[in-house]
């Protein structure tokens, strides 16, 4: 793979020169470096604040329980992009894992996303697919006269009826956003699926699978070349080390995927995120849910979900501990500075904001702004590998001329 160093190792040796430097070794990131590699004669450098590659999408094994913990939360490939998909299998094969979620709702558990076994189960019924379309249009019909919806709370009982929203959406979306549904945008659910079958696989894309050998695999085997070197804990934003911003920009082209207010000082001021903490659970059980993702529906409950992660590779069976497993309970809350960013909140106000900052990103000399962070989105990862392979073509790949 790529020459991957750390920067404590390398205090007062020359810096790494390179024909381009890419801020962020996400996804984004490492496909930028793949594709100029390939299509090239240029070397890269990539740098990252962190002490990993592969951003949001890094995974290690656990020693205990031989899981793969996927570090910042449950991480799921699927796609519809051909492209995207026969990208993805260059580097690493994917298993035949199928994503489906149960949730927990007064003792019981239901299957999602809402489909003929959830209402079913729900209403203690046998309905038929056409009888059950009827029941959730009669539901949601009691609320017809609510012509605009002024909040989340009105938006989802239009959408599916009071009994099934007030079940299943309303207080895990609270406990999602830290504010009661009544008190957010009805933006927020601009429409709720319900599946008149029983089918109760999360994804409809084409494709879908995790990385047989794991994440970082996958990723290290993405930038095997020996034109991309690595340089781990470096702080882009400190002008005291080589790879900084004032030594860079504008000397060399850069790929940045950090934040892009951040990249700016905040000047205009700070988008807003929200981000996820986990609590660990340890477990003296074989398998303690019986699938990968248990949401939990209730309000009581403070955590919107668990993920047990020995449930995302049943393949690997006879390589993890049958008396061990470890789960994850995941809480949400807005981000400080500092905290992870995971999702953006998108208000009037940030979207207006980004404007402003994606004004100034486009003046910036020989900068490309990417990923999640660097454009202010909410990405899967088959959309941040799409993103990468477009920018390469129409952005990078023009600075490299």
């Amino acid at each position: 793979m790529a020459n991957v160093r750390n920067a404590a190792d390398v205090t007062g040796e020359n810096p790494v020169e390179a024909d381009v430097v890419i801020v962020g070794a996400g996804l984004f990131g490492l496909v930028t470096a793949q594709q100029i590699t390939e299509h090239t004669d240029k070397t890269v450098h990539i740098i990252d604040i962190r002490d990993h590659i592969g951003g949001n999408a890094y995974s290690y094994f656990d020693k205990e329980t031989g899981a793969e913990i996927h570090k910042y939360g449950a991480h799921l490939f699927h796609t519809s992009n051909d492209r995207v998909w026969e990208y993805v299998n260059r580097f690493s094969k994917f298993t035949n894992y199928v994503h489906r979620v149960y949730t927990t709702h007064d003792g019981e558990v239901f299957p999602l996303p809402v489909n003929l076994g959830t209402i079913n189960q729900f209403f203690h019924a046998a309905y038929t697919p056409e009888e059950a379309k009827r029941l959730i249009e009669q539901q949601a019909g009691e609320f017809a006269h609510i012509e605009e919806p002024q909040n989340l709370d009105e938006q989802g009982k239009k959408l599916i009826g009071e009994p099934l929203y007030n079940a299943f959406i309303r207080n895990y979306t609270g406990k999602q956003w830290q504010t009661d549904p009544s008190d957010l945008p009805a933006s927020i659910i601009r429409r709720l699926p319900v599946r008149f079958n029983y089918d109760n696989r999360y994804f409809k894309d084409t494709y879908e699978g995790l990385p047989a050998d794991g994440y970082t695999r996958w990723m290290e085997n993405m930038i095997d070349s020996d034109r991309i070197t690595v340089t781990l804990g470096v702080d882009f934003f400190d002008e005291n080390q080589p790879y900084s911003k004032g030594k860079l920009v504008g000397t060399v082209p850069v790929i940045y995927t950090g934040p892009v207010d951040k990249y700016f000082n905040y000047e205009l001021g700070e988008l807003k995120w929200r981000t996820v903490d986990f609590k660990e659970v340890r477990y003296d059980e074989e398998d303690h849910f019986g699938v990968p993702v248990m949401n939990y529906a209730d309000a009581d409950v403070p955590y919107t979900r668990a993920i047990e992660f020995k449930n995302f590779n049943p393949e690997r069976r006879e390589q993890q501990n049958p008396r061990k497993t470890v789960v994850w309970e995941e809480y949400s809350r807005f981000a400080e500075r500092g905290d992870e960013p995971y999702y953006p909140i998108n208000t009037d106000a940030d979207k207006e904001l980004y404007a402003q900052y994606k004004e100034r990103a486009a003046a910036e000399p020989q900068v490309v702004f990417g990923g999640r962070l660097g454009t202010y989105a909410y990405y899967d990862m088959h959309q941040v590998i799409n993103t990468a392979l477009i920018a390469y073509e129409k952005q990078v790949k023009p600075l490299l001329q």
